[in-house]
Protein backbone atom coordinates (compact mmCIF):
# COMPACT_ATOMS: atom_id res chain seq x y z
CA UNK A 1 0.00 0.00 0.00
CA UNK A 2 1.57 3.03 -0.69
CA UNK A 3 0.05 6.15 1.25
CA UNK A 4 -0.95 9.56 -0.65
CA UNK A 5 1.63 12.22 0.03
CA UNK A 6 -0.61 14.85 0.14
CA UNK A 7 -2.82 13.25 2.77
CA UNK A 8 0.14 12.60 5.01
CA UNK A 9 1.79 15.55 4.48
CA UNK A 10 -1.61 17.35 5.84
CA UNK A 11 -1.51 15.10 8.70
CA UNK A 12 1.85 15.81 9.78
CA UNK A 13 1.50 19.23 9.56
CA UNK A 14 -1.60 19.05 11.78
CA UNK A 15 0.81 17.38 14.79
CA UNK A 16 3.87 18.95 14.15
CA UNK A 17 5.68 20.85 17.22
CA UNK A 18 5.01 24.65 16.50
CA UNK A 19 7.84 26.94 16.74
CA UNK A 20 9.34 28.19 19.75
CA UNK A 21 7.17 30.93 21.51
CA UNK A 22 8.96 34.82 21.86
CA UNK A 23 9.51 33.58 26.07
CA UNK A 24 11.09 30.45 24.01
CA UNK A 25 13.41 31.77 21.89
CA UNK A 26 14.38 34.48 24.85
CA UNK A 27 15.32 31.71 27.23
CA UNK A 28 17.35 29.94 24.43
CA UNK A 29 19.08 33.35 23.52
CA UNK A 30 19.51 33.90 27.17
CA UNK A 31 21.05 30.40 27.91
CA UNK A 32 23.39 30.54 25.14
CA UNK A 33 25.15 34.05 26.46
CA UNK A 34 24.94 32.28 29.95
CA UNK A 35 27.48 29.62 28.35
CA UNK A 36 28.95 31.93 26.94
CA UNK A 37 30.43 34.09 29.30
CA UNK A 38 30.49 31.42 31.53
CA UNK A 39 32.77 29.48 29.57
CA UNK A 40 35.17 32.35 28.75
CA UNK A 41 35.27 33.64 31.86
CA UNK A 42 36.15 30.09 33.79
CA UNK A 43 38.85 30.51 31.32
CA UNK A 44 39.77 33.60 32.01
CA UNK A 45 40.37 32.57 35.89
CA UNK A 46 42.27 29.37 35.34
CA UNK A 47 45.13 31.51 33.37
CA UNK A 48 44.79 34.01 35.82
CA UNK A 49 45.31 31.51 38.52
CA UNK A 50 48.34 29.74 36.73
CA UNK A 51 50.10 33.12 36.18
CA UNK A 52 49.76 34.27 39.64
CA UNK A 53 51.00 30.70 41.11
CA UNK A 54 53.73 30.91 39.12
CA UNK A 55 54.75 34.63 40.95
CA UNK A 56 54.26 36.44 37.29
CA UNK A 57 51.08 38.32 38.34
CA UNK A 58 50.86 42.21 37.92
CA UNK A 59 48.00 44.06 37.62
CA UNK A 60 48.71 44.90 33.92
CA UNK A 61 48.22 40.67 33.23
CA UNK A 62 43.98 41.36 34.58
CA UNK A 63 43.53 43.86 31.69
CA UNK A 64 44.95 41.89 29.60
CA UNK A 65 43.28 38.34 30.25
CA UNK A 66 40.32 41.03 30.36
CA UNK A 67 41.31 41.85 26.28
CA UNK A 68 41.23 37.96 25.87
CA UNK A 69 37.91 37.52 27.44
CA UNK A 70 36.21 40.28 25.72
CA UNK A 71 37.63 39.53 22.23
CA UNK A 72 36.92 35.36 23.02
CA UNK A 73 33.55 35.97 23.53
CA UNK A 74 33.06 38.52 20.75
CA UNK A 75 35.42 36.41 18.08
CA UNK A 76 32.87 33.16 19.02
CA UNK A 77 29.89 34.91 18.69
CA UNK A 78 30.79 36.43 15.31
CA UNK A 79 31.81 33.00 14.67
CA UNK A 80 28.31 31.53 15.43
CA UNK A 81 26.84 33.69 13.34
CA UNK A 82 28.64 33.05 10.39
CA UNK A 83 28.38 29.07 11.12
CA UNK A 84 24.35 29.56 10.90
CA UNK A 85 24.56 31.95 8.50
CA UNK A 86 26.71 29.62 5.66
CA UNK A 87 24.87 26.37 7.01
CA UNK A 88 27.67 24.36 8.23
CA UNK A 89 25.66 22.46 10.48
CA UNK A 90 24.55 20.50 7.76
CA UNK A 91 28.11 19.83 6.05
CA UNK A 92 29.23 16.14 6.12
CA UNK A 93 32.46 16.31 8.28
CA UNK A 94 34.79 15.68 5.50
CA UNK A 95 34.14 19.58 4.14
CA UNK A 96 33.29 20.76 8.12
CA UNK A 97 36.41 19.72 9.86
CA UNK A 98 38.95 21.57 7.43
CA UNK A 99 36.87 25.07 7.84
CA UNK A 100 36.53 24.47 11.34
CA UNK A 101 39.93 23.61 12.14
CA UNK A 102 41.31 27.06 9.84
CA UNK A 103 38.72 28.91 11.39
CA UNK A 104 39.94 27.76 15.12
CA UNK A 105 43.47 29.21 13.91
CA UNK A 106 42.60 32.20 12.63
CA UNK A 107 40.95 33.38 15.74
CA UNK A 108 43.20 32.16 17.80
CA UNK A 109 46.09 34.20 15.99
CA UNK A 110 43.73 37.01 16.25
CA UNK A 111 43.05 36.78 20.13
CA UNK A 112 46.62 36.43 20.83
CA UNK A 113 47.77 39.03 18.17
CA UNK A 114 45.11 41.46 20.51
CA UNK A 115 47.02 39.99 23.39
CA UNK A 116 50.30 41.01 22.67
CA UNK A 117 49.88 44.24 21.24
CA UNK A 118 48.37 45.04 24.94
CA UNK A 119 51.17 43.32 26.50
CA UNK A 120 53.03 45.86 24.61
CA UNK A 121 51.37 48.82 25.31
CA UNK A 122 50.96 47.96 29.04
CA UNK A 123 54.95 47.72 29.03
CA UNK A 124 55.23 43.65 30.10
CA UNK A 125 56.86 43.00 26.38
CA UNK A 126 60.51 42.18 27.50
CA UNK A 127 62.71 41.69 23.98
CA UNK A 128 65.58 39.89 26.78
CA UNK A 129 62.64 37.46 27.69
CA UNK A 130 61.07 36.66 24.23
CA UNK A 131 61.24 33.61 23.08
CA UNK A 132 60.69 32.34 19.33
CA UNK A 133 58.44 29.50 20.44
CA UNK A 134 56.46 31.83 22.76
CA UNK A 135 54.22 32.92 19.78
CA UNK A 136 53.68 29.41 18.35
CA UNK A 137 52.53 28.14 22.31
CA UNK A 138 50.36 31.23 22.63
CA UNK A 139 48.45 30.60 19.37
CA UNK A 140 48.01 26.53 19.65
CA UNK A 141 46.63 27.39 23.07
CA UNK A 142 44.40 29.83 22.12
CA UNK A 143 42.93 28.00 19.01
CA UNK A 144 42.86 24.61 21.01
CA UNK A 145 40.36 26.76 23.09
CA UNK A 146 38.19 27.57 19.95
CA UNK A 147 38.61 24.28 18.98
CA UNK A 148 36.89 22.85 22.14
CA UNK A 149 34.54 26.04 22.04
CA UNK A 150 33.68 24.03 18.43
CA UNK A 151 33.27 20.83 19.67
CA UNK A 152 30.42 21.86 22.11
CA UNK A 153 29.09 23.77 19.77
CA UNK A 154 28.69 21.51 16.30
CA UNK A 155 27.93 18.61 19.20
CA UNK A 156 24.54 20.46 20.52
CA UNK A 157 23.43 21.02 17.61
CA UNK A 158 23.76 17.30 15.87
CA UNK A 159 22.19 16.16 19.04
CA UNK A 160 19.38 18.85 18.97
CA UNK A 161 19.09 18.05 14.92
CA UNK A 162 19.02 14.15 15.59
CA UNK A 163 15.76 14.47 18.15
CA UNK A 164 13.99 16.66 15.97
CA UNK A 165 14.54 14.20 13.02
CA UNK A 166 13.54 11.16 15.27
CA UNK A 167 10.08 13.66 16.51
CA UNK A 168 9.34 13.94 12.22
CA UNK A 169 10.30 10.14 11.90
CA UNK A 170 7.95 9.34 14.39
CA UNK A 171 5.12 12.17 13.07
CA UNK A 172 5.72 10.38 9.52
CA UNK A 173 4.94 6.80 10.63
CA UNK A 174 2.15 8.12 12.49
CA UNK A 175 0.80 9.49 9.61
CA UNK A 176 1.07 6.58 7.83
CA UNK A 177 -0.36 4.34 10.11
CA UNK A 178 -3.59 6.58 10.33
CA UNK A 179 -3.40 6.98 6.69
CA UNK A 180 -3.74 2.92 6.17
CA UNK A 181 -6.27 2.38 8.67
CA UNK A 182 -8.75 4.69 7.38
CA UNK A 183 -7.82 3.37 3.85
CA UNK A 184 -8.77 0.09 5.50
CA UNK A 185 -11.96 1.41 7.47
CA UNK A 186 -12.85 2.80 4.05
CA UNK A 187 -12.99 -0.82 2.75
CA UNK A 188 -14.82 -2.69 4.80
CA UNK A 189 -17.87 -0.29 5.00
CA UNK A 190 -19.45 -0.97 1.54
CA UNK A 191 -17.56 -4.39 1.10
CA UNK A 192 -20.82 -5.26 3.88
CA UNK A 193 -23.14 -2.87 3.39
CA UNK A 194 -23.71 -3.89 -0.33
CA UNK A 195 -24.66 -7.62 0.94
CA UNK A 196 -26.88 -6.17 3.87
CA UNK A 197 -28.96 -3.96 1.26
CA UNK A 198 -29.32 -7.24 -1.27
CA UNK A 199 -30.86 -9.23 1.27
CA UNK A 200 -33.34 -6.65 2.30
CA UNK A 201 -34.42 -6.25 -0.98
CA UNK A 202 -35.58 -9.35 -1.45
CA UNK A 203 -37.71 -9.32 1.63
CA UNK A 204 -39.86 -6.28 0.79
CA UNK A 205 -42.39 -7.76 -0.97
CA UNK A 206 -42.05 -11.41 0.19
CA UNK A 207 -42.66 -10.79 4.04
CA UNK A 208 -42.60 -6.85 5.23
CA UNK A 209 -43.07 -7.35 8.82
CA UNK A 210 -39.27 -9.37 8.57
CA UNK A 211 -38.01 -6.68 5.88
CA UNK A 212 -38.79 -4.03 8.70
CA UNK A 213 -37.09 -5.78 11.29
CA UNK A 214 -34.23 -5.71 8.64
CA UNK A 215 -34.13 -2.47 7.81
CA UNK A 216 -34.13 -1.94 11.90
CA UNK A 217 -30.87 -4.09 12.21
CA UNK A 218 -29.61 -2.53 8.62
CA UNK A 219 -29.75 1.06 10.38
CA UNK A 220 -27.75 -0.31 13.45
CA UNK A 221 -24.96 -1.44 11.04
CA UNK A 222 -25.08 1.85 9.76
CA UNK A 223 -25.24 3.68 12.60
CA UNK A 224 -22.11 1.58 13.95
CA UNK A 225 -20.36 2.12 10.42
CA UNK A 226 -20.36 5.74 11.08
CA UNK A 227 -19.29 5.68 14.96
CA UNK A 228 -15.84 3.75 13.44
CA UNK A 229 -14.91 6.22 11.51
CA UNK A 230 -13.72 7.66 14.55
CA UNK A 231 -12.44 5.20 16.59
CA UNK A 232 -9.56 2.83 16.44
CA UNK A 233 -11.08 0.64 18.76
CA UNK A 234 -13.99 -0.24 20.02
CA UNK A 235 -15.73 -2.30 23.09
CA UNK A 236 -16.18 -5.95 21.90
CA UNK A 237 -19.49 -6.10 23.03
CA UNK A 238 -20.42 -3.49 20.13
CA UNK A 239 -18.52 -5.36 17.73
CA UNK A 240 -20.46 -8.65 18.68
CA UNK A 241 -23.55 -6.66 18.40
CA UNK A 242 -23.20 -5.66 14.65
CA UNK A 243 -22.00 -9.03 14.29
CA UNK A 244 -25.38 -10.92 15.37
CA UNK A 245 -27.38 -8.11 13.33
CA UNK A 246 -25.50 -9.24 10.20
CA UNK A 247 -26.18 -12.91 11.01
CA UNK A 248 -29.57 -12.04 11.50
CA UNK A 249 -29.78 -10.33 8.19
CA UNK A 250 -28.17 -13.60 6.60
CA UNK A 251 -29.93 -15.76 8.33
CA UNK A 252 -33.37 -14.08 6.77
CA UNK A 253 -31.68 -14.18 3.27
CA UNK A 254 -30.44 -17.66 3.40
CA UNK A 255 -33.05 -19.32 5.64
CA UNK A 256 -32.64 -22.80 6.40
CA UNK A 257 -28.98 -22.69 5.13
CA UNK A 258 -27.32 -21.12 8.13
CA UNK A 259 -26.79 -21.60 11.63
CA UNK A 260 -25.16 -19.82 14.15
CA UNK A 261 -24.28 -19.08 17.51
CA UNK A 262 -22.33 -16.19 19.58
CA UNK A 263 -20.97 -17.27 22.90
CA UNK A 264 -18.87 -13.95 24.60
CA UNK A 265 -17.03 -14.42 27.75
CA UNK A 266 -18.69 -11.50 30.11
CA UNK A 267 -14.67 -10.67 31.10
CA UNK A 268 -13.79 -10.02 27.55
CA UNK A 269 -16.92 -7.27 26.88
CA UNK A 270 -15.78 -4.49 26.95
CA UNK A 271 -12.15 -4.87 25.41
CA UNK A 272 -11.31 -2.83 23.05
CA UNK A 273 -10.52 -4.41 19.60
CA UNK A 274 -10.53 -3.35 16.13
CA UNK A 275 -13.64 -2.17 14.17
CA UNK A 276 -15.21 -4.60 11.65
CA UNK A 277 -13.03 -7.20 12.03
CA UNK A 278 -14.75 -10.27 13.48
CA UNK A 279 -17.50 -8.75 11.19
CA UNK A 280 -15.32 -8.85 8.04
CA UNK A 281 -14.22 -12.58 9.25
CA UNK A 282 -17.50 -13.96 9.81
CA UNK A 283 -18.29 -12.28 5.99
CA UNK A 284 -15.95 -14.23 4.70
CA UNK A 285 -17.07 -17.59 6.46
CA UNK A 286 -20.42 -17.22 5.18
CA UNK A 287 -19.35 -15.71 1.53
CA UNK A 288 -16.58 -18.61 0.79
CA UNK A 289 -17.73 -21.26 2.64
CA UNK A 290 -21.33 -21.76 3.84
CA UNK A 291 -23.09 -19.94 1.35
CA UNK A 292 -21.12 -22.01 -1.24
CA UNK A 293 -22.69 -25.59 -0.04
CA UNK A 294 -25.74 -27.08 -0.85
CA UNK A 295 -26.71 -27.61 2.55
CA UNK A 296 -25.23 -24.78 3.93
CA UNK A 297 -23.40 -24.71 7.42
CA UNK A 298 -23.02 -23.62 10.53
CA UNK A 299 -20.66 -20.79 11.83
CA UNK A 300 -19.43 -20.19 15.93
CA UNK A 301 -18.29 -17.09 17.06
CA UNK A 302 -16.39 -17.80 20.54
CA UNK A 303 -14.26 -14.86 23.20
CA UNK A 304 -12.08 -16.12 26.02
CA UNK A 305 -10.08 -13.69 27.98
CA UNK A 306 -7.31 -15.54 29.89
CA UNK A 307 -3.86 -14.60 30.88
CA UNK A 308 -3.99 -11.12 29.66
CA UNK A 309 -4.94 -12.32 26.04
CA UNK A 310 -8.74 -11.84 24.21
CA UNK A 311 -9.01 -14.88 22.37
CA UNK A 312 -11.82 -14.77 19.40
CA UNK A 313 -12.77 -18.05 17.71
CA UNK A 314 -14.67 -17.54 14.51
CA UNK A 315 -15.43 -21.27 12.75
CA UNK A 316 -17.71 -21.78 9.82
CA UNK A 317 -18.55 -24.89 7.55
CA UNK A 318 -16.51 -25.35 4.11
CA UNK A 319 -13.01 -24.70 3.59
CA UNK A 320 -10.97 -21.95 1.88
CA UNK A 321 -8.58 -22.12 -0.62
CA UNK A 322 -5.41 -22.94 -0.17
CA UNK A 323 -3.71 -20.82 -2.22
CA UNK A 324 -5.33 -17.84 -0.21
CA UNK A 325 -4.17 -19.50 2.77
CA UNK A 326 -0.70 -19.29 1.95
CA UNK A 327 -0.44 -16.20 0.24
CA UNK A 328 -2.57 -14.53 2.30
CA UNK A 329 -4.38 -12.89 -0.24
CA UNK A 330 -7.83 -13.49 0.68
CA UNK A 331 -9.55 -9.57 1.63
CA UNK A 332 -10.38 -10.62 5.08
CA UNK A 333 -7.05 -12.50 5.73
CA UNK A 334 -4.29 -9.52 4.61
CA UNK A 335 -6.64 -6.93 5.94
CA UNK A 336 -6.94 -8.78 9.56
CA UNK A 337 -3.34 -8.93 9.64
CA UNK A 338 -2.34 -5.70 8.34
CA UNK A 339 -5.03 -3.86 11.11
CA UNK A 340 -3.29 -5.73 13.86
CA UNK A 341 -0.05 -5.36 13.08
CA UNK A 342 -0.65 -1.52 12.80
CA UNK A 343 -2.12 -1.50 16.14
CA UNK A 344 -0.76 -4.17 18.28
CA UNK A 345 2.60 -4.78 16.71
CA UNK A 346 3.84 -8.15 17.37
CA UNK A 347 1.88 -8.20 20.11
CA UNK A 348 -1.27 -9.56 18.75
CA UNK A 349 -1.69 -13.02 16.39
CA UNK A 350 -3.63 -14.43 13.26
CA UNK A 351 -4.32 -17.70 12.63
CA UNK A 352 -6.50 -18.84 10.04
CA UNK A 353 -6.82 -22.71 8.77
CA UNK A 354 -8.31 -25.40 7.27
CA UNK A 355 -9.77 -28.00 9.54
CA UNK A 356 -10.24 -32.13 8.94
CA UNK A 357 -14.10 -31.78 9.64
CA UNK A 358 -14.63 -29.75 6.55
CA UNK A 359 -14.56 -26.15 8.61
CA UNK A 360 -12.14 -23.31 8.73
CA UNK A 361 -10.97 -21.41 11.49
CA UNK A 362 -9.81 -18.25 12.16
CA UNK A 363 -8.23 -17.65 15.64
CA UNK A 364 -7.11 -14.08 16.76
CA UNK A 365 -5.06 -13.47 19.92
CA UNK A 366 -5.49 -9.57 21.25
CA UNK A 367 -3.14 -8.54 24.07
CA UNK A 368 -5.44 -6.34 26.43
CA UNK A 369 -3.17 -4.25 28.26
CA UNK A 370 -3.76 -0.59 27.43
CA UNK A 371 -7.16 -1.30 25.13
CA UNK A 372 -9.85 -1.57 28.08
CA UNK A 373 -12.31 0.63 29.43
Amino acid sequence: MVPNNTYLNRFANSVVIEPSSKNEKWSEKKRYWISQIAGWLVFTIINLVIVTAFGRYKWQSLIVYLIIFLSGLSLTHQFRNFIKKNNWINLPIKKLLPRVLASCLIIGIVIYILAFVSDYALGQFKADEFKTASPLAGIINLSGVIAIWSLIYFSFHYFQNYKRAEIEAYIWEAAVKDFELKTLKSQLNPHFMFNAMNSIRALIDENPKIAQTAVTKLSNILRYSLKIERNETVPLDEEMQTVADYLALEAIRLEERIKYRIIVDPKSAKIEIPPMMIQTLVENGIKHGIAKRTNGGEIFVTTKLENSNLYINIKNSGQIEEGLLKQSNGFGINNTKQRLNLIYGEDAKFEIKNNSDDSVSAEITIPTGGYTK
